[in-house]
C-alpha cells in the first residue's frame, strides 16, 4: 500500500493530471505523451505501456459510451476496423514477448516508441492540415459515405499492429487513414467513429500486454486518479485556448522526444527543436492564409457584462 503514495506514484499523478489536461483540450495526445512519459520517469517500457493501455481503456469508455449515446459514431465502419485491429493488436503484444529476454525487450520498444512517436507526429501534423483545408465546409448533417470494407479493414490492422506494440496510435493514425478515405466523412462521426473503435482495440492490446507483464497498481492508480480529473478539466478549458497552439505544441514534442528515443545526438535535437519553435509558426500562417483565413487564430477571453452595481446613469 505504501508503494500507491511514494514519490514515484505521486510524479506519475502529476504527469497524467498535466497530459490528461492535453488530451481534454485537444482530443489527442493520450498514448503518444502518457507512454514516453512514464519511459522517462524510470518505469520500463513493457511496463509502460500494459499500464498505459489499461488505463486507456478505462478512460476513453466514457467518451465512447458518449458519441454511442448521440449516435455520431459510423457503426459500419467501426465494425470493420475492429475486426482488423483487435487480431492485429493481440498479436502486436505477443511480437514483444516473443523477441528474447527482457532487456532486448527495453530496447526493442524503446526503438518501436520512438519510431511510432515520429509516425504519430507526422500524422497530427497531416490531421491538423486536412481540417484546415476542410473545416470551413465540413457539415455534420451530410450522409455517411459508403463504406470500402477491405481498405477500412486494412486501416484497423495496421493501426492494432501499432497500438499492440507500442500503445500508440489508436487516435492519430487511424484518424489520419479515415480521413484520406472518406474526406467527406463529417468531423463529429469522425471523432465518434474513432473513439467508438478504439475501445475494443485498447482492450485487447492491454489485455496482451497484462499477461505477459502483470499490472503495476502504484502506476496504473495514479494514471487514473491523475488523467480522468485532467481530462475534464482540459475539457472545460478548450473553449479559452487555441487547439492549433496545443496541438502544434504537441507534434513539436512528440518528433523531439521520439528523436531523443532512438538516441538522436542532443545537440541536433535541441537544434530541430529551435527550428521548429522559430519557423513554426510562419510555416503553419502561411498554410492558413492559403486557405482563405488570418495567418494567426486570435481567441479573445469573452468579456463579461457590466456589473449590476454599475449605475444606469453613469
Amino acid at each position: 500500500m505504501t508503494s500507491l503514495i511514494d514519490s514515484g506514484a505521486l510524479q506519475v499523478l502529476v504527469v497524467a493530471f498535466g497530459i490528461g489536461i492535453v488530451v481534454g483540450l485537444t482530443g489527442m495526445g493520450g498514448g503518444a505523451l502518457m507512454t514516453p512519459a512514464l519511459i522517462f520517469l524510470g518505469i520500463p517500457p513493457t511496463s509502460a505501456v500494459a499500464n498505459d493501455l489499461v488505463a486507456a481503456a478505462i478512460n476513453k469508455s466514457a467518451g465512447a459510451a458518449v458519441h454511442l449515446r448521440h449516435g455520431s459514431p459510423n457503426r459500419v465502419l467501426v465494425k470493420w476496423l475492429v475486426l482488423g485491429s483487435v487480431p492485429m493488436a493481440l498479436l502486436g503484444s505477443w511480437l514483444v514477448t516473443a523477441i528474447g529476454g527482457e532487456e532486448d525487450q527495453q530496447k526493442f520498444l524503446k526503438v518501436a516508441i520512438g519510431c511510432a512517436l515520429l509516425l504519430t507526429a507526422a500524422t497530427y501534423a497531416m490531421r491538423m492540415y486536412f481540417e484546415l483545408a476542410r473545416g470551413i465546409e465540413d457539415d455534420p448533417n451530410a450522409p455517411d459515405p459508403r463504406v470500402h470494407p477491405l481498405p477500412t479493414f486494412a486501416i484497423g490492422a495496421l493501426g492494432g499492429l501499432l497500438v499492440g506494440i507500442t500503445s500508440v496510435g489508436s487516435g492519430s493514425l487511424i484518424m489520419v487513414s479515415l480521413l484520406l478515405l472518406y474526406p467527406a466523412l463529417s468531423a463529429v462521426r469522425l471523432v465518434g467513429t474513432d473513439l467508438v473503435q478504439a475501445i475494443p482495440l485498447v482492450i485487447a492490446a492491454a489485455i496482451g500486454h497484462v499477461l505477459s507483464s502483470g499490472v503495476d497498481w502504484s502506476v496504473l492508480i495514479p494514471l487514473i486518479v491523475g488523467g480522468t480529473p485532467g481530462t475534464l478539466l482540459g475539457a472545460r478549458l478548450a473553449s479559452l485556448v487555441s487547439q492549433s497552439i496545443v496541438r502544434r505544441g504537441i507534434v513539436m514534442v512528440l518528433t523531439l522526444t521520439g528523436l531523443g528515443m532512438l538516441k538522436i545526438p542532443p545537440v541536433w535535437v535541441g537544434i530541430l527543436g529551435a527550428a521548429m519553435v522559430i519557423l513554426g509558426p510562419v510555416g503553419w500562417g502561411l498554410l492558413r492564409q492559403a486557405h482563405g483565413v488570418p495567418a494567426f487564430e486570435h481567441r479573445p477571453f469573452p468579456l463579461r457584462e457590466k456589473s449590476s452595481r454599475v449605475s444606469r446613469n453613469d
